[in-house]
């Protein structure tokens, strides 16, 4: 019991050492907004101290990936005019935080308290929608090709919701495949010193087998996310400059909601869609 509680402690210290620093860094590169920072403070915590290496580890994959993407093209002029269509600008909110990892944090809870295999791999799908959904847009804005609507097929503007492209989509399924690789090497026998599967869970699963529960579950919510913004999230249109956008406000004053839902929003689209990608990995792991 006495040394529980000492691991306990120790979790809890490392965690808000390492994800401060974490956030700290974050917010400094303009990554994270104040209320992001904090947030981050706390989600990574409770990943350190409620979960094993590929709990967190697959949390700052997708944070630390989607960052760099995010810098890499943050000066390109495509991404920046999609930008000013989207809800939120490139520095993550508290919003945004919970959104993307909310629910991964709510099942690693549940798999401290009833250890379960199929947690994990509904984790697995959550994680791969989010980072999905970000690669595509980080990268899909920077396509040449007009994005198309979802649902009509139609060509759309940059930035509009619901629009999809060749290179976004391509760049999903690499985001989505990219959290299952992380999964699979931490769950391997690289991080486990006898040479055993980490939790058990390697041998019922091989590599393959994660990154391609992964890239199935992540690239299916990625499409659910777009599915979602051209149908039921609220979109405005600007009473100053006439552009549609997600933001309710805009130029500095409310904009006029033209479709969609009010209370439907970008952050509650991306945690919908990932839920729904988490069933689908859970759905997936029945059947292995």
């Amino acid at each position: 019991m006495v040394g529980w509680i000492d691991e306990w402690w120790m979790r809890l210290l490392a965690g808000l050492l390492g994800s401060g620093f974490c956030a700290f860094a974050a917010y400094k590169a303009r990554s994270l907004s104040v209320s992001g920072a904090w947030s981050a403070v706390t989600m990574g915590t409770g990943f350190i101290v409620l979960g094993e290496p590929v709990w967190f580890g697959c949390l700052a994959a997708f944070f630390v990936s989607s960052s760099l993407w995010s810098k890499w093209k943050r000066k390109a002029r495509a991404k920046a005019n999609a930008e000013a269509k989207y809800a939120k600008g490139g520095r993550r909110d508290a919003g945004q935080v919970w959104a993307n990892g909310g629910a991964g944090l709510a099942l690693c809870a549940a798999h401290a308290i009833w250890p379960h295999e199929g947690w994990l791999f509904a984790f697995i799908g959550v994680m791969a929608s989010v980072n999905a959904d970000t690669w595509a847009t980080e990268i899909g804005a920077l396509s040449r090709t007009a994005p198309r609507s979802v649902t009509s097929g139609k060509r759309v503007e940059p930035g509009t919701s619901g629009g999809v492209t060749p290179l976004g989509s391509a760049a999903a399924l690499a985001g989505a495949a990219f959290i299952g690789a992380v999964a699979a090497w931490l769950l391997g026998p690289a991080l486990a010193g006898d040479g055993a599967a980490s939790e058990g869970l390697a041998a019922a699963a091989p590599a393959a087998a994660w990154i391609a529960v992964a890239a199935a579950a992540g690239l299916a919510g990625a499409f659910a996310d777009s599915l979602l913004g051209a149908t039921g999230q609220a979109m405005y249109r600007c009473r100053v400059c006439g552009s549609e956008t997600e933001r309710a406000a805009h130029c500095g004053t409310a904009a006029r909601q033209e479709r969609g839902f009010a209370a439907l929003t970008n952050d509650r689209v991306n945690l919908l869609s990932s839920l729904l990608a988490g069933l689908i990995a859970y759905g997936i792991s029945l059947l292995l």
